[in-house]
């Protein structure tokens, strides 16, 4: 992984398995309107906020307590010259565990060069720390509500 590539790291006393499980309830964290599925190989979803973002992505690697990774499949962020940015890119959440549990979240393909890196980078950090960290540590996130 380049260390150019969005990345942020967590450390938790949560087990791998709970990390895991907060990781693949993606409605529980990113967006309650999410469409489709989350949580096994193969599976995809869809994630829409308004008419500025909407990503198609599909579970290409799943290792019980220790890795998920999603490929974006399709993309289309309307604040950007080039709206499908983020297709080919990979979300991957990988965790280990010492004296607490390391989760390292890093959005491969998602670069300083990419027009979207400035905002698509705070919009991580707050889903990523204000909701999927919550998630993790109390088991209520903060996710995008239903319209």
């Amino acid at each position: 992984m380049s260390k150019k590539d969005f990345t942020l790291t967590f450390y938790v006393n949560q087990s791998p398995r709970e990390v895991f499980n907060a990781i693949t309830n993606v409605r529980g964290w990113w967006s309650e309107a999410l469409e489709g599925n989350s949580a096994a190989l193969h599976d995809e979803f869809v994630y829409r906020h308004g008419d500025i973002h909407y990503s198609k992505h599909r579970l290409t690697e799943v290792v019980q307590d220790q890795k998920v990774v999603w490929l974006t499949l399709d993309s289309k962020l309307t604040f950007a010259k080039k709206q499908d940015e983020w297709n080919g890119t990979q979300m991957v959440f990988a965790i280990t565990r010492a004296d607490k549990t390391k989760l390292e979240i890093t959005h491969q393909g998602l670069v300083p060069d990419f027009e979207c890196f400035e905002n698509c980078s705070k919009g991580w950090t707050y889903y990523l720390q204000n909701s999927l960290l919550p998630l993790i540590t109390s088991g209520k996130g903060n996710p995008d509500k239903k319209a």
